[in-house]
Order: structure tokens, then sequence, then C-alpha cells
């Protein structure tokens, strides 16, 4: 199963979607909560290319994107495949 890190903030509707979508699917994360910012926050601007909001998700490293990235990936039928399902 791939590795997927999530970076989050508290409330966030999008990255409670994201959350939810890869529970579905029994695909355990590693989640970065960057509510007060901190050195998480430039590590995740720097992974993410410069995407400021969140969620921004990693799937083995490679820059997957937001909640609805995710989404459209798995309505594509291509999501599975990235977590090695």
């Amino acid at each position: 199963m791939s590795q997927v890190e999530i970076y989050t903030k508290a409330f966030c509707g999008y990255c409670a979607r994201a959350k939810a979508l890869l529970e579905s699917k029994g695909v355990p994360y590693e989640e970065y909560d960057i509510t007060m910012g901190g050195p998480k926050r430039g590590e995740m601007m720097e992974r993410s290319g410069g995407g400021m909001t969140v969620p921004q998700i990693f799937i083995d490293g490679a820059h997957v994107g937001g909640s609805d990235d995710l989404a459209a990936l798995d309505r594509a039928g291509k999501l599975d495949g990235l977590l090695g399902l």
C-alpha cells in the first residue's frame, strides 16, 4: 500500500472530505495539522510548489493536490492504482 500524507487544518470541510474518502478505502495516512502554522506549513508549501490551501495531499511523495483533485482521481478510476489497492 502506498504512503499517503495529508496537510490539514482544524474545521476544514475539504480536509474532512479528503480524509473520509481515504478512510472509506481503508487507506492509512499521515496527517500534519498546520492550523497554527509552524515549520510544517512551510514544508507543505515547498513540497506542493507553493500551494497555500489545505488539504495538500501526497501519495508516495508525489503531490496529488487537494480534496477536489483526490475526488477527481477516484471518479476517473485512477486513485486505487495510485494507492496500491
